[in-house]
């Protein structure tokens, strides 16, 4: 840029002229995907007239917006988020309009970011329906703060709006979506349905082919009572699919307090665990309204917010919660009518929602969904857990968080927040977080931790009482509540403090404050404190004095000796975060070296890979893939309760269970499997990890270090597993956007980030992996939260984005 352009620019922008004629003087072009005006693609969109910001880019396509207020800034951050994820971003508008058969087809399968459904129809059902029956205007129409506040409806107005005139003044390049008729103008109704998606994620989301593939019985033999679910069968498998090691999304975070710090004040790292592909990324920016809101961080695709970040006095983080945000009801039918069930003994009828949606190259499909007062009927939760509609019995499910669209008001709540106290307040007043803790850091030295989420109110009591026999089995195995739904006396009720009616209030959450840290691995809040354990709260947010995953005992192990040693610094933050260290190793791989030679008695080499490998998962470690390999086959194989000979104690819950059983069935044959399956794919035993475990992008390998929920890393990394391509060939899901951030007594934070994926999808942008490639040299980007250090960029681009 031309120095006396930028020093102008900087002028300005010290006396916060950010419209009309003061950005007239500003000239940059868009970074990324943009090119030349290819002109108005037309179709309804909301008036971006009078509509500007000003974005600033610095290293690695990081934008700094700057608006005058929440509907320019909108305006700003959907041109931001449009110029590098515009063809990730329309995949995810059809998917929420119910269009994806009409252009992709009815079988092809979704990404899964913004439901479970397994085809483009039911995902085209399931949305389709939820946009015929208004559910979203109806929850815009809800007054704050129990609905959206206008803060927020100005900030989806704004981001519709400069989402549409980036694709007006812009061309295509990725060619993902280049030339495509399904990118098209987006209204800031599709914006609020793609938040009421994200909210849903673990509820009706999670059950999009159930809603939409059950169907009444046909009319039953005489006598016939259809089949029951069977309860031991049925716990196990709700247990299996809420349990975190199954996740595509997961997290670590911990915040210290100033009693562990060099200077008093407060440190956070957060370590969200999530998709590597499609609409569930992460995207960083820089939100700012002069005198209003000053936030950095990262948001979810297509989302207005930053919904993980840091601001000059507090930063904070989310890891996945274990509170279950559903329930079931199961329905006793109207004898002779399946579609008619009995409350306290008086037929009530469901409503039926016909759907209809367009195929492409074929007829329009349509389905009729079932509901009722407690919500959809449901044919299972996934095809392991079916729950059949029978002559006699249907399930319907529950999800408090299809009323809920105050998530992102929560967000803001936090943006804007100067303490820890005023995290908790956010907390309070908006309750609107669906899935997810909150740990939280501030510059006072504070730290915090609270499961607030938006559950259903199922207490112990409740449960205990209206429980039907499946519900009896299910709870206590995995917090999946089924009522009695023939009882009026069995709803769920409401906690005083609770904005939203049959959900649990702000007081009822576990919560902990100001130990010397808080620490969470997507386990229950109980070990948040190993010395002080949370206790007293409802099944249905998670177990207590159970066994930890090897994650969340690694953690512990590792961030209570922080703690212990104290003096801690940023850089103490990002150690641990590239640590790397396997628990699993630690745990087991000595004990399963000594037994190799009995096990393997003539592979003599696998034993000394074994016994000499380091125990971590760095890019060059020897040994770690054969390892992982073996350790997969050995916790597939092998019941949890014959891996370890000295069993878990609630008394020692971070050091039990250990040392492993190699005596046990199974753990012979998984090292030799291990090493067979290597050796026939030409990996050598000792290969560096880094060799096999690796991204391509634009025709380069980049190895990735970290690795898998089993062996208990912290730096996650879930990788696809192809022996011909050469190893692990791709990241599913793991690290994503780390931040490490404390305070130094300055204006502004000391903070440290890295986007693991990068900050576009498009293949032609200098973006798409120039964070990886730091990712992979375990190398982070110095945060330039202050006006002085933006404007100091070398690499400072500036565009100003107008309607």
């Amino acid at each position: 840029m031309h120095r006396r352009t930028l020093r102008t620019l900087r002028t300005r922008l010290k006396h916060l002229a950010l419209t009309g004629a003061a950005l007239a003087v500003v000239t940059a072009s868009l970074p990324g995907a943009a090119a030349a005006d290819s002109g108005d693609r037309g179709g309804h969109r909301p008036s971006d007239r009078g509509l500007s910001a000003v974005i600033r880019y610095t290293e690695y396509g990081i934008p700094h917006i700057v608006a005058k207020d929440y509907a320019n800034l909108g305006f700003g951050t959907g041109w931001a988020q449009a110029a590098d994820q515009v063809c990730v971003l329309a995949d995810g508008f059809l998917t929420v309009n119910g269009e994806r058969s009409r252009y992709f087809g009815p079988d092809a399968a979704p990404d899964g970011s913004l439901s479970s459904a397994a085809t483009n129809v039911s995902s085209d059902l399931y949305f389709r329906g939820v946009k015929d029956a208004g559910t979203v205007e109806e929850l815009l129409r809800t007054p704050a703060p129990a609905g959206p506040s206008g803060d927020l409806k100005e900030l989806m107005r704004g981001w519709a709006a400069g989402y549409n005139a980036w694709l007006r003044k812009n061309r295509i390049t990725d060619p993902a979506c280049a030339g495509a008729d399904w990118v098209r103008p987006v209204s800031a109704l599709d914006v609020a349905r793609r938040g009421f998606a994200v909210s849903v994620l673990g509820g009706q989301g999670r059950a999009v082919d159930g809603i939409t593939a059950v169907r009444p019985p046909a009319a039953p033999p005489a006598g016939a009572t259809g089949t029951a679910p069977d309860p031991e069968r049925t716990a196990e498998a709700a247990r299996v699919l809420f349990a975190s090691e199954n996740a595509t999304m997961g997290s670590n975070a911990v915040a210290f307090s100033g009693a562990t710090t060099a200077n008093g004040r407060g440190l956070l790292l957060g370590n969200p665990h999530y998709p590597w592909q499609g609409g569930r990324r992460f995207w960083q920016s820089q939100q700012t309204i002069p005198g209003e809101l000053n936030v950095s961080g990262a948001s979810l695709l297509g989302t207005t917010v930053v919904n993980i970040g840091f601001n000059d006095k507090v930063a904070w983080s989310h890891t996945v919660a274990t509170g279950v945000p559903l329930n079931l009801h199961q329905l006793t039918l109207a004898p002779g009518d399946p579609t008619s069930y009995l409350v306290d003994g008086r037929p009530e009828p469901m409503t039926a929602r016909t759907v209809t949606v367009p195929v492409k190259d074929g007829v329009p499909v349509t389905r009729t969904q079932w509901w009722t007062r407690y919500g959809p009927v449901v044919g299972g939760l996934g095809a392991q857990l079916p729950l059949p509609w029978t002559a006699t019995t249907a399930y319907a499910l529950n999800d408090p968080n299809a009323a809920n669209l105050r998530g992102s008001d929560t967000a803001l709540g936090f943006g804007k927040a100067r303490s820890t106290r005023d995290v908790a307040d956010a907390l309070r007043r908006t309750q609107g977080l669906p899935w997810v803790n909150t740990i939280a850091a501030d510059s006072a030295g504070h730290s915090y931790f609270s499961q607030s989420q938006v559950l259903p109110r199922i207490t112990d009591e409740l449960a205990q009482r209206c429980s039907t026999p499946l519900g009896r089995a299910t709870y206590p195995a995995s917090g999946v509540a089924v009522l009695d739904g023939s009882r009026s006396d069995c709803a769920l009720g409401s906690d005083p403090d609770a904005l939203q009616p049959g959900t649990f209030g702000p007081s009822r959450m576990p919560t902990l404050r100001d130990t010397p840290y808080v620490e969470n691995s997507n386990d229950s809040a109980w070990l948040t404190h190993a010395d002080r354990p949370l206790t007293g709260y409802e099944r249905i947010f998670g177990t207590t004095a159970t066994q930890r995953s090897l994650r969340t005992r690694g953690g512990v192990e590792d961030v209570a000796a922080m703690a212990d040693r104290g003096r801690l610094t940023v850089a103490d933050l990002q150690r641990q975060q590239f640590a790397n260290r396997a628990p699993a190793g630690d745990l087991a791989a000595a004990d399963v070296a000594a037994a190799c030679p009995a096990a393997l008695p003539d592979d003599p080499e696998a034993c000394r890979v074994i016994g000499d490998w380091d125990r971590t998962v760095n890019a060059e470690s020897r040994g770690a893939l054969f390892f992982d390999r073996f350790w997969r086959k050995f916790a597939a194989s092998v019941p949890p309760a014959q891996q370890w000979k000295v069993p878990f104690s609630a008394a020692d819950p971070v050091r039990t269970p250990h040392t492993v059983n190699t005596a046990a069935p199974g753990f012979a044959k998984a090292l030799r499997d291990a090493a067979a399956e290597l050796r026939a794919a030409g990996i050598p035993l000792d290969a560096p990890l880094g060799s096999h475990q690796f991204v391509v992008r634009n025709g380069e390998r980049i190895p990735v270090s970290g690795g898998t929920e089993s062996l208990g890393v912290w730096n996650k990394t879930e990788p696809v597993w192809n022996a011909a391509g050469g190893g692990y060939v791709e990241v599913a899901h793991g690290t994503s956007h780390v931040q490490a951030v404390g305070w130094d007594g300055g204006r502004c934070p000391v903070a440290r980030t890295l986007l693991s994926y990068s900050q576009s999808s498009n293949p032609a942008s200098p973006h798409y992996s120039d964070q990886t490639r730091l990712y992979a040299g375990e190398r982070w980007v110095t945060s330039r939260f202050c006006e002085k250090d933006i404007l100091r960029s070398p690499a400072l681009r500036v565009v100003v984005a107008r309607g």
